[in-house]
């Protein structure tokens, strides 16, 4: 080994580190990205929703570019959410939605769960803690007409108890339902979310023979417990509710 002078021990014949960084290429940024960066600038420095954008043309002639990078940075804003483009009129800041975000995160949480053993766990996991605050919410902050809501929601999954698909969407209302009862829009909106992205995933379970009757009783034992405001039962018979069907999934799926 030789010493340098900046007293660094070395290999013979294998440069230092940093030279790899020094000569590694130095690849141009796409010009939709350029425009993309220089568009999110522009909307955050004081934008408001509905304020609109330059056209294309309009774009073109700033940024001295061609219609396609114009077209592709647009589109890409779009698709994040930030921006409407209607046809024949020009691009407008969106107005912010959680629901937007979330459904433009739908395709790509299908497949992450799907081909992403841990994920699922990850998600079922975190739907427990989640639902469960919800529920301790919903008990201190309900109404007799947010019971009554409940009340008819169940009465309408025990009519559905031969009918899987029909028995699922009315467990998914039940769950969104305290989720909005709690008062709180960003559960409701990641409630909505996170049983749309597991719906999938469990329409065999609901077909369990006896399923649908463990389901309807937890699902009374967290409507008593918020019709008793009493937060702290709610969310361990929520949280319960949840940890079993999720055992339950394990089992079936090995």
């Amino acid at each position: 080994m030789t010493v340098p002078a900046g007293g660094c021990w070395l290999e013979p014949d294998r440069p230092p580190p940093y030279l790899a960084l020094m000569t590694e290429p130095i690849r141009p940024r796409k010009l939709s990205d350029e425009v993309q960066d220089r568009l999110l600038e522009r909307i955050r420095s004081g934008m408001a929703p509905g304020d609109v954008l330059p056209s294309e043309r309009e774009l073109m002639a700033e940024y001295e570019i061609g219609r396609p990078a114009i077209r592709e940075a647009m589109q890409n804003l779009q698709r994040m959410g930030l921006i409407d483009i209607r046809h024949g009129g020009r691009p407008r800041v969106a107005e912010p939605s959680l629901d937007g975000l979330i459904g433009q995160m739908a395709t790509s949480m299908h497949h992450v769960l799907t081909h992403g053993a841990s994920t699922m766990d990850h998600l079922k996991e975190a739907r427990v803690t989640l639902e469960a605050e919800m529920a301790r919410l919903a008990a201190m902050r309900r109404t007799d007409g947010d019971l009554a809501t409940l009340e008819q929601i169940l009465d309408r999954q025990t009519e559905a108890r031969d009918t899987p698909e029909r028995f699922l969407d009315l467990d998914g209302e039940f769950h969104r339902t305290i989720a909005a009862i709690s008062g709180n829009p960003i559960f409701e909106t990641l409630s909505a979310a996170t049983f749309s992205w597991l719906r999938s995933f469990h329409k065999d379970l609901v077909r369990s023979p006896g399923l649908e009757a463990l389901t309807l009783k937890e699902h009374r034992a967290i409507l008593a417990a918020i019709a008793a405001q009493d937060a702290e039962t709610a969310a361990r018979a929520m949280a319960d509710h949840l940890t079993r069907a999720n055992a339950l999934y394990h089992q079936s799926h090995g």
